[in-house]
Order: C-alpha cells, then sequence, then structure tokens
C-alpha cells in the first residue's frame, strides 16, 4: 500500500526539482511520469546529472531547500549522500535521482523504465 505525500500538488513538487536542478546548471533534466506504468511505487523520477560530486551534492541540497521552502514538504528518505556519486531523495510521490554522469551513464535508469512517458525538462540556455 502507497502512502499519499502531503503535497496536494505533485506537479508543483516537480517544477519545484526542475527548477532547483536547473539553477545550479544540473545536466539533462529529465520527468519520467511513472503513473501509467502500473509497476511504480512512486508517481514521477525527476533525473539529472552533474560534473562533479561537489556539484551533485549543492544540487541536492537545492532541491531539498527549495522544495521545503515553496512547497512545504521535507523528503521521506535520502541516500547516497556518503560518495555523491547517486544522490536520491524520496519524497513520496516525486524521487528525485541526482547522478555523477559517469554513474548516470552505468545505471541508465531512464532505460529501465523506458515504458514511463519521459518528458525533457532542461531549460534553454
Amino acid at each position: 500500500m502507497r502512502i499519499r505525500h502531503q503535497s496536494d500538488n505533485i506537479e508543483s513538487v516537480v517544477a519545484t526539482v526542475v527548477e532547483a536542478m536547473d539553477s545550479l546548471k544540473g545536466k539533462e533534466i529529465v520527468t519520467l511520469d511513472l503513473r501509467e506504468t502500473g509497476t511504480s511505487v512512486t508517481d514521477y523520477f525527476v533525473i539529472c546529472h552533474a560534473n562533479s560530486k561537489t556539484q551533485v551534492d549543492a544540487i541536492a541540497d537545492k532541491v531539498i531547500d527549495q522544495v521545503r521552502e515553496n512547497n512545504k514538504v521535507k523528503p521521506y528518505h535520502v541516500e547516497g549522500r556518503d560518495n555523491t556519486e547517486w544522490i536520491l531523495i524520496d519524497f513520496v510521490d516525486v524521487v528525485v535521482h541526482i547522478f555523477l554522469q559517469s554513474a548516470r551513464q552505468f545505471y541508465q535508469l531512464e532505460e529501465l523504465w523506458a515504458d514511463a512517458e519521459r518528458i525533457v525538462n532542461q531549460v534553454e540556455e
């Protein structure tokens, strides 16, 4: 059984995550809408990568801070802070993945969820 998050506007959380990633130059920002896959435990994945571990960590901090400030939502769980190659931030209905570029290429998360609707969110520079 899935527990619904305290946020009534999941799309607003997704938009805040994308904005936070973009503000710190997250690369290839993609949202996967998992609601129609029938096998997911969350509604959305938001994925990006960065060029350094420092940038991965900074993006994670920005995402957490912005979602808390804009949407009054705190993460249910955060993983990956030890090695900062892949930080996962679980907001229950929205799960955020911030990768080091090499880790993103290795795990190919988007390919694992190829049946999900894919929304490319990169804001033009």
